[in-house]
């Protein structure tokens, strides 16, 4: 899109919008304009659009709530960028679904994948993501400064919605941390560096690494980043954290987020008598106990 790109960039900082939502705003507009090989936005109209969208929907087979942040990425792009809003008037967003389960993974199966991911840069950060509960995006974004290891805290900064929140760290965590910053000893700001100087590690280089992993530990469900995430929020329910907490924790502002990780916990309670079994009494402990240092 190169300067169109960047206008609509300077038009979301101007609105105020958080960098995670930024970024996923630009990555959807980017695969429109890709879809119609170099056309310009400016060019097409609604029915592209629409064409658009129902490619992805039957061809690619993406979730509703994606189709939704993708459907607002590009009303954003000819909303307030392009200011044709009559391209994107006519256009709704899809009606949400029933209560939808999320895929999680045992406490063994966490230990087996992260100590399947060879590469020691995607390993620390995937691990950070389970202990913690993180985005894939606030990981990617994480500075140097955001690790307060004193005070044992991970400051997450314009998280989803834009709303910053502290977690802790424990010290075995802090071990990992500190294990991964003696070898890499990363170029600020970020503290996962991608290859390009300046920029953080990539979404899909996590990604590709996670899926390796999946298969080089036998695991037999399709394995992505936010699987660690519902697998942390359930692990955490299943260890009797209450879902307030959980909710803090991972930066929801609907309390109706969290809950559903509620019937995940019922369900894995009531069908596998070995789901609490982990390695040792928490499922952080067990798993950064046995995870090779970096």
């Amino acid at each position: 899109m190169g300067k169109l790109r960047d206008r609509m960039a300077d038009d979301m900082k101007l609105k105020g919008l958080a960098p995670i939502t930024q970024g996923s705003y630009l990555r959807y507009a980017q695969r429109f304009a890709d879809h119609y090989k170099g056309r310009s936005p400016l060019r097409l109209g609604e029915r592209e659009v629409r064409d658009f969208l129902l490619h992805l929907v039957k061809d690619e087979g993406i979730a509703p709530s994606t189709q939704g942040v993708c459907l607002a990425s590009i009303q954003f792009l000819y909303r307030v960028t392009l200011r044709r809003p009559e391209v994107v008037a006519g256009l709704k967003h899809p009606r949400r679904p029933g209560l939808v389960l999320p895929h999680v993974l045992s406490g063994s199966e966490v230990v087996k994948l992260l100590g399947c991911i060879t590469p020691p840069r995607p390993r620390t950060m995937c691990t950070l993501m389970y202990a913690t509960g993180l985005r894939v995006d606030e990981a990617v974004h994480l500075q140097v400064t955001d690790i307060d290891s004193t005070r044992g805290v991970l400051h997450v900064r314009k998280g989803k919605g834009g709303r910053d929140r502290d977690l802790p760290l424990g010290e075995k965590l802090l071990g990992v941390l500190r294990d991964y910053w003696r070898v890499f000893k990363p170029e600020p700001p970020y503290l996962f560096p991608g290859d390009v100087p300046g920029r953080p590690i990539t979404r899909d280089s996590v990604s590709t690494a996670l899926r390796r992993a999946g298969r080089a530990a036998q695991i037999k469900k399709r394995v992505f980043p936010h699987m660690l995430r519902h697998s942390y929020a359930t692990h955490l329910l299943e260890l009797g954290t209450d879902v307030r907490t959980i909710q803090v924790l991972l930066g929801h502002a609907d309390i109706n987020s969290t809950l559903r990780y509620l019937h995940v916990a019922r369900e894995r309670l009531a069908t596998i008598k070995s789901c609490l079994l982990y390695t040792s009494p928490s499922p952080r402990d067990g798993l950064l106990s046995r995870m090779p240092s970096s």
